[in-house]
């Protein structure tokens, strides 16, 4: 029997260990009446690579989506959550599902990288930065002035709530009372839903601290009151929700900063702007664009001079020995489990014309810091701000805040949690719930992929068999 209408979750941190009667009683509950099994989250194990995997059904050497971020190694810039959907390689769900259920129809909330995708019905945060330094709180949408139409009834998303000092519940809470407002209007007959509540705790106390129990238990509560609603809604008869934790944090006390590493091998160079220390690109023969416990490592030719690395880069790229150079900068490091150069890449999955000549993967218990200054007071003024676009690297300090410098803090050793590096052992698994019984083509009696995600949904909305929804 076919699914009519199927609501997925995206929700990052979520455990097969997590779920219990007590705590999570609504996901509990949708487990008992379908399945649960451990989701093993390609690597890398974050939200845009995981996202896109899910999508296609294909890993990131093939997606592209490398990391939250990419580096244009034609123009020697950094760009960190860049939100289009034409980063994205390959055929998303609801493409397939157009062919085979003509009339269907798919809503996109919140995900990653979404900007001008084939979904009927996006939203997803897009603030304006004025030239004066303000921001204006908007949301990219589609069609054009369905954010304009929600906010009349919901009010403006809470961009203070989904990422920073201030990241709490209502962010979530906007989010869903979002999708109620589009099925009371469309129905979309797939709706993915991210909800990024988990996020916060595990990462500032650890997944396992009595603050990361806490966030279950609200989570939890927003899922019964939104399906409580649908199940009295006019889908309520023909719906199925289906939960895919992104990926699963570890407790980490360990941190390692690879580009002071890079700057006191000499590789890495600083330009000064108003006392301030700001990486020089340009000018740099290698420098790390880290990502919670993964790090891709640009290298230049070594014949790239300091005038004419952009060209070289661009042009050309580095030899073994150049790399092999770079490399040897890590090995050994306390926090680095593995140091993967060249074709080594491939061994990991990451051999994608995006990827650095090197990528680095974190301990279990060690994550990545951007910061390339060896003193807190070189730091750039965007350092102590929440700036997710100026940083050439994912910061988990921006949900901290130091009362003395009524900012953003400099310490890395405050995060407790973190992911992205390969699932090796069971703990770094995420979950798979779904409320209905699974389709005979994909087995929940056993660990599945990112990327069997997309098949299942396909399975779950045409009740056809694997290779029709690849």
């Amino acid at each position: 029997m076919t699914t009519e209408h199927l609501i997925v979750f995206s929700v990052p941190g979520l455990r097969v260990a997590d779920v219990d009667a007590s705590t999570t009683p609504t996901l509990h509950r949708w487990g008992k009446s379908g399945g649960v099994t451990e989701l093993a989250p390609t690597f890398p194990c974050v939200t845009s690579p995981v996202q896109a995997s899910m999508l296609t059904g294909t890993p990131p050497r093939e997606h592209g989506v490398i990391s939250n971020g990419f580096y244009h190694r034609d123009r020697d810039e950094v760009e960190f959550w860049v939100a289009h959907h034409d980063v994205v390689a390959g055929e998303p769900v609801w493409d397939v599902l157009k062919r085979r259920r003509p009339g269907f129809t798919t809503a996109v909330w919140h995900y990653q990288n979404i900007k001008g995708a084939t979904a009927d019905f996006i939203i997803t945060p897009a603030p304006i930065h004025e030239p004066d330094g303000t921001t204006k709180l908007w949301c990219y949408s589609k069609p054009d002035g369905l954010y304009a139409e929600l906010l009349t009834d919901l009010g403006h998303f809470p961009l203070q709530h989904y990422w920073g000092p201030l990241s709490s519940i209502e962010s979530t809470r906007w989010i869903l009372r979002g999708a109620r407002w589009l099925i009371e209007r469309n129905a979309p007959n797939l709706h993915l839903i991210y909800l990024p509540h988990l996020d916060y705790a595990g990462q500032k106390f650890s997944p396992d601290s009595p603050q990361a129990r806490t966030a279950l238990v609200e989570l939890d509560a927003e899922l019964a009151s939104f399906a409580e609603f649908v199940g009295a809604s006019r889908i309520g008869a023909s719906v199925a929700f289906l939960v895919a934790g992104e990926y699963a944090m570890t407790p980490v006390s360990g941190v390692v900063h690879p580009n002071r590493l890079l700057r006191q091998a000499g590789l890495l160079r600083v330009r000064e702007e108003s006392g301030a220390e700001h990486v020089n690109l340009g000018a740099s023969r290698a420098f790390a664009m880290v990502d919670h416990q993964f790090a891709h490592v640009y290298v230049k030719p070594s014949n790239a001079s300091a005038t004419g690395a952009r060209s070289a880069v661009g042009d050309g790229r580095a030899s073994e020995s150049d790399i092999e150079r770079v490399a040897e900068v890590f090995r050994g490091v306390a926090g680095v489990a593995d140091v993967c150069a060249g074709r080594r890449r491939a061994d990991i999955g990451l051999d994608h014309p995006r990827s650095g000549e090197i990528v680095l993967v974190a301990r279990e218990d060690s994550w990545f810091a951007y910061p390339w200054w060896l003193d807190d007071r070189a730091a750039p003024a965007f350092a102590r701000s929440v700036d997710i676009h100026r940083k050439p690297g994912y910061d988990p300090v921006e949900l901290f805040f130091d009362p003395a410098t009524r900012g953003i803090p400099l310490d890395a050793t405050l995060v407790k949690g973190s992911h992205g590096a390969p699932p090796v052992s069971d703990r770094q698994r995420s979950a798979l719930i779904l409320s209905s019984d699974p389709p005979a083509s994909v087995r929940f009696d056993r660990p599945l992929r990112d990327t069997d995600v997309k098949r299942l949904i396909f399975a779950l909305l045409t009740d056809e068999r694997d290779r029709d929804g690849r």
